[in-house]
C-alpha cells in the first residue's frame, strides 16, 4: 500500500463533515497580502481544535514572526459553495481546508501542487493518496479517516450475547440484532442518510466483506465494475436494511450529523457505522457510553472469498490556492498546521485520528486501540475514489433504494453512466 503507514483521522473527514463556527465571509474579503495569509476552514472556530490551532501558529511564528495568520471559519455546509466562488473569482484565501478524496481532486487546478515543499514529511504523514491526482500531491493530511463498525457491548449483554465476541459474518449480524431487539426494543443500525451520506458509509464500511481483495483493488484503481454480482450485492445489502427494519426510523429525514449518531449514544441501535475522528466516533461516544462499553468490529462477512480490513484515507488535508502571493511562505504555514505538536494537539483535544504516525494513542481507550492496531492492514475506503458529481447521484438513489422507489438494477446502472463521465 503506498504511503499507509501506521501511526493515527478527520479527524474528520473528514468528513470530515462536522459544521464550523463563523460566519461566511465572500472570496474578495479575505484575500492575504505579503505579511498576512488567510485560512479558510470549518475547523477552527471549534473550541476543541483551539489548541491545535495555537500550536500551529506558533510552529509557524518560529520561522516567519512578521507574518500575520488569520483564520476564518466557514460553515461546513456552504463551505465547498463559498470556495467555489473565490475559485471562479481567482482570488480568496492562501490556505485552504480540504476533504480527501473528490473534493480536492474536482478542484487541483485551483490549487498548488505541494510535493517540494512537503517531501521532508512524507514518512512521517500518512493518508496522502486522498490529496493527490495525476501524481502531484495538492495537500498535506491533517487526519485519517474511516469508517468502523461501532456496537454497543452493553446491548449485546443485555441480550444474551457475547459482547466481546461480535458476529464475524453478515447472517450471524442480521440474526444477533433480532435478538436485541427482542431483548432490549434497540433497532440494529443508527442511520442518518438525509444528506445522503448514509449510503457513503455503508459503501465503504461493508465493501471489503462483500468485494474480493482483486475487485476491491480495482474499484480503487477506477475499473470499477457496476454491473458485477459484489457490487450489485452492496447495494442490495442496503436496500434489505430498509426493507427487514434494521435501520433505525426515518432514515431519509435523519441528519447523518449528529442525529444518528444521538441514536447510538442514547441506546436506540445497538451498531453504528461511524468515524475514526472528529464527529461519531470513539472520543464522542465516550462522551455518552464508558468507553469500555464501545466495541469495534470487523465488517461481517457477505463473501467468504473476500477479506475484511479497515476502510481509511487521509481525513482532511490543507492546501494552498494557486493564486496565493508567495507558495513556498503558504506551504511553510501548511507544514504547522501538519506539525508534530500541532497534531498531537487535535488528537488529544479533538479527538482527531492525526495523519501521524509517531503520536501514541495508547491512552485513547480500547476502541481508538482496536481502530489504530488495523489501519497497518486498511485500505482506501471505496467512496472516497468516486467524483463528488457521482457521489451526490449515489446519495439520491439511496433515498429511493430505501424509499422502494428506484430498484438496485437501475442504481447501478446510472452510477455506472456517472463513473464513466467523471
Amino acid at each position: 500500500m503506498k504511503q499507509r503507514t501506521l501511526w493515527s483521522a478527520a479527524l474528520v473527514v473528514g468528513l470530515t463533515l462536522t459544521s464550523g463556527c463563523g460566519s461566511a465571509s465572500g472570496p474578495g474579503s479575505s484575500s492575504g497580502s505579503g505579511d498576512k495569509l488567510v485560512v479558510w476552514d470549518w475547523k477552527s472556530g471549534d473550541a476543541k481544535v483551539a489548541a491545535y490551532v495555537e500550536k500551529a501558529k506558533a510552529d509557524f511564528a518560529k520561522k516567519h514572526s512578521g507574518v500575520t495568520v488569520e483564520f476564518v471559519a466557514q460553515p461546513f455546509d456552504q463551505y465547498y459553495t463559498l470556495l467555489g466562488a473565490a475559485i471562479q473569482a481567482g482570488k480568496g484565501p492562501d490556505v485552504l481546508l480540504f476533504n480527501g478524496g473528490g473534493q480536492i481532486r474536482d478542484r487541483s487546478d485551483a490549487l498548488a501542487p505541494l510535493d517540494e515543499y512537503v517531501a521532508q514529511d512524507k514518512g512521517r504523514l500518512a493518508g496522502w493518496d486522498a490529496f493527490t491526482k495525476a501524481g502531484k500531491t495538492y495537500a498535506a493530511p491533517v487526519t485519517l479517516q474511516g469508517h468502523p463498525v461501532y456496537y454497543n457491548k452493553d446491548l449485546y449483554q443485555k441480550a444474551g450475547l457475547n459482547p466481546d465476541s461480535p458476529p464475524k459474518t453478515w447472517d450471524e449480524f442480521v440474526r444477533n440484532c433480532g435478538t436485541i431487539a427482542e431483548k432490549t426494543g434497540a433497532k440494529c443500525l443508527a442511520q442518518g442518510n438525509k444528506e445522503g451520506y448514509g449510503i457513503q458509509f455503508f459503501l465503504s464500511a461493508m465493501g471489503s466483506a462483500v468485494l474480493t481483495p482483486q475487485e476491491y483493488d480495482d474499484w480503487i484503481a477506477g475499473k470499477r465494475d457496476w454491473g458485477s454480482a459484489n457490487v450489485k450485492k452492496l447495494f442490495e445489502l442496503w436496500k434489505q436494511t430498509g426493507d427487514a427494519g434494521l435501520n433505525t426510523d426515518g432514515a431519509n429525514s435523519t441528519a447523518m450529523f449528529n442525529d444518528a449518531f444521538a441514536l447510538f449514544n442514547s441506546g436506540k441501535a445497538a451498531n453504528v457505522i461511524g468515524l475514526m475522528s472528529d464527529v461519531g466516533h470513539w472520543k464522542d461516544f465516550a462522551e455518552f457510553l464508558p468507553a469500555d462499553k464501545i466495541g469495534v468490529m470487523q465488517a461481517p462477512v457477505v463473501n467468504p472469498a473476500a477479506k475484511p480490513s479497515l476502510p481509511y484515507d487521509g481525513g482532511i488535508g490543507y492546501a494552498v490556492a494557486k493564486w496565493t502571493k508567495d507558495p513556498k511562505l503558504a506551504a511553510d504555514l501548511v507544514r504547522s498546521l501538519t506539525s508534530a505538536d500541532a497534531l498531537k494537539a487535535f488528537y488529544e483535544n479533538g479527538g482527531a485520528v492525526a495523519a501521524d504516525s509517531t503520536i501514541d494513542v495508547a491512552a485513547g481507550g480500547p476502541a481508538v486501540k482496536a481502530i489504530v492496531g488495523e489501519v497497518k492492514n486498511g485500505k482506501p475506503a471505496l467512496h472516497v475514489a468516486l467524483s463528488s458529481k457521482t457521489l451526490d447521484l449515489m446519495g439520491r438513489l439511496s433515498q429511493q433504494l430505501l424509499s422502494g422507489s428506484a430498484t438496485v438494477d437501475d442504481a447501478v446502472t446510472q452510477l455506472a453512466a456517472s463513473d464513466k463521465t467523471g
